[in-house]
C-alpha cells in the first residue's frame, strides 16, 4: 500500500495543485494537518481535502481558525487566521473544529498528530526523533515544524513529510512524502511552483508580504 502524506498546506493552493500534479498513483491521501492558516486560499485548500476524504488530524492553525483564540502567534500567523476565519463559512469552521488530534488507520499500522504524541503543539525538530515516539504503530507521521525528515528504526519509521505550504527548511520546495507500507519505506518529495501567483496573491489579499516572499527561500 502506498500512501502519500501531506502536511501544512496553509492555505497554499498553487503549492497543493503543484503537490497534486507531482504525486504518483497513490491508495490513500493523508494529512498531519494545518490546512488553514497564512496563506490566501483556505476555503480552495480545505474544500480539496474534504473532496477527497482525506484522513486529516487538527493543526494548531486549523484549531485558532475554528475557535478564534491564538495567543503566542506572531503577527504573519495571526493575520493568517484573521484572514480564513473573516473567509471561511460557519460550517468550514466547525469542520475544522471537529478534526481529532490523533488518528490511527490501516488496521493501526499508522498514528497521525500534529506535533508530537504527547503534546499535539510541540515542536518535534529531527533532532528529537526516536524508537521512543512509537507506540503499537509502525509508522508515526507528524508534521508542525515544516521541516522534512524521517528516520527508520527497529521499531518502526518516524516521518515528518514537511510543509507543502510554507517550508521552513531553506529549500522553497513544496514537500511531502509516500509511504510503502509494504515495504516500509519513506520518499520524500520536493515539487517546484510558481511563487510569484502567491506573492501576488497575497499582496492582493492585503495579507503581510512576508507571507508570501518567504517562499522564495523556504525560511
Amino acid at each position: 500500500m502506498k500512501i502519500a502524506v501531506i502536511s501544512d498546506v496553509h492555505s497554499n493552493k498553487v503549492a497543493l495543485e503543484a503537490v497534486a500534479a507531482d504525486m504518483p498513483a497513490v491508495d490513500r491521501v493523508v494529512s498531519p494537518g494545518d490546512v488553514v492558516g497564512y496563506g490566501p486560499w483556505p476555503g480552495e485548500c480545505l474544500e480539496w481535502i474534504r473532496e477527497r476524504d482525506v484522513p486529516t488530524v487538527q493543526g494548531n492553525h486549523d484549531r485558532a481558525v475554528a475557535t478564534g483564540s491564538y495567543p503566542g502567534f506572531n503577527d504573519l500567523a495571526a493575520a493568517g487566521v484573521e484572514y480564513a476565519r473573516d473567509r471561511l463559512s460557519t460550517e468550514q469552521r466547525e469542520w475544522l473544529g471537529d478534526l481529532p488530534t490523533e488518528r490511527r488507520l490501516f488496521d493501526g499500522r499508522v498514528k497521525i498528530v500534529h506535533g508530537h504524541p504527547e503534546n499535539p503543539d510541540h515542536y518535534t525538530y529531527p533532532g528529537e526523533f526516536g524508537p521512543d515516539m512509537l507506540g503499537e504503530e509502525d509508522v508515526l507521521l507528524l508534521g508542525h515544524t515544516h521541516v522534512q525528515h524521517h528516520e527508520r528504526y527497529e521499531e518502526g519509521i518516524v516521518c515528518n513529510p514537511g510543509s507543502v505550504g510554507q517550508p521552513r527548511d531553506s529549500d522553497p520546495g513544496a514537500a511531502y512524502a509516500i509511504l510503502d507500507l509494504d515495504a516500509m519505506t519513506v520518499e520524500q518529495r520536493r515539487v517546484e511552483y510558481d511563487v510569484g501567483t502567491v506573492i501576488d496573491a497575497v499582496a492582493e489579499t492585503g495579507l503581510p508580504r512576508r507571507i508570501g516572499t518567504r517562499l522564495e527561500t523556504g525560511r
